[in-house]
């Protein structure tokens, strides 16, 4: 698959060496784009992604930063800019493996660690990024958001909740950025063969019940593929009249 809508330059890839994100990371570079991948603390997984994305012809570079850091945020994409000279999208796919609690019954330490990572991590990645893509000729956000934005899912809420707030900072940036020619959308994130969904069905978190449940839900009987994500944030960085909208990949969950 090769996208020639993309202009020189990388796709920034927070989050890249998580399950999903390896997947958007990946798709990015067989749709035509250099990648660079911030990544935490899974550096051998960052170098993997970047070795497959090599062997497709393109380049990736990797970089470490905890997102709750903006100094360390600020270096990682002053990193990638050197590398590649450019960022055209900046992808936001980071994020903890949510505990599945009710709101009831979560603490504040947990709550202020989703919010942290998630809301504040992405407005701390914007503000390392929006003053470069205004001075190179724009470019656009891609967050990866939750299904749970459509359709409240039992215990989800601390994925759901942070996300939302994230949702309204890229319709704020749609508004306020479009004169800079720089777009803002999310992908609605449904149950995803990969990362956290595979983690909690590994501790057991998820059930029989609960899949029988879910997949009653689903429109389309199978569990989402990351590269379903890669193509939904592919088609919302090169749709270059498409901002402030969002796309639920999902399977139909809900409807």
């Amino acid at each position: 698959m090769q996208n020639n809508d993309f202009p020189k330059g990388a796709t920034l890839v927070f989050g890249g060496s998580g399950g999903i994100g390896q997947g958007v990371a990946t798709t990015f570079a067989a749709s035509g784009s250099d990648v660079a991948v911030v990544y935490r603390a899974k550096k051998e997984v960052a170098e993997r992604v970047a070795g497959e994305i090599g062997a497709m012809g393109r380049k990736c570079s990797i970089h470490a930063a905890d997102v709750t850091d903006p100094k360390q945020i600020e270096a990682a994409v002053a990193a990638a800019i050197k590398e590649h000279g450019r960022i055209h999208t900046v992808v936001w796919a980071a994020g903890p493996v949510v505990e599945q609690v009710h709101l009831a019954d979560t603490s504040l330490e947990l709550w202020q660690k989703s919010i942290n990572i998630e809301a504040h991590g992405f407005f701390n990645a914007f503000k390392a990024t929006v003053e470069h893509l205004r001075t190179s000729g724009g470019g656009s956000y891609v967050h990866l958001g939750s299904a749970g934005h459509a359709w409240w899912p039992a215990k989800d809420g601390l994925s759901v909740a942070p996300k939302a707030a994230n949702e309204a900072l890229i319709t704020g940036i749609a508004k306020e950025e479009g004169k800079n020619n720089i777009r803002a959308n999310s992908v609605l994130v449904g149950v995803i063969e990969a990362g956290m969904f595979l983690e909690l069905l590994k501790r057991g978190v998820f059930d029989q019940k609960w899949i029988d449940e879910t997949q009653k839900l689903l429109c389309l009987k199978r569990w989402g593929k990351p590269e379903d994500i890669g193509r939904a944030a592919v088609y919302l960085a090169t749709a270059s009249y498409v901002t402030g909208q969002k796309i639920n990949v999902s399977g139909g969950f809900g409807i």
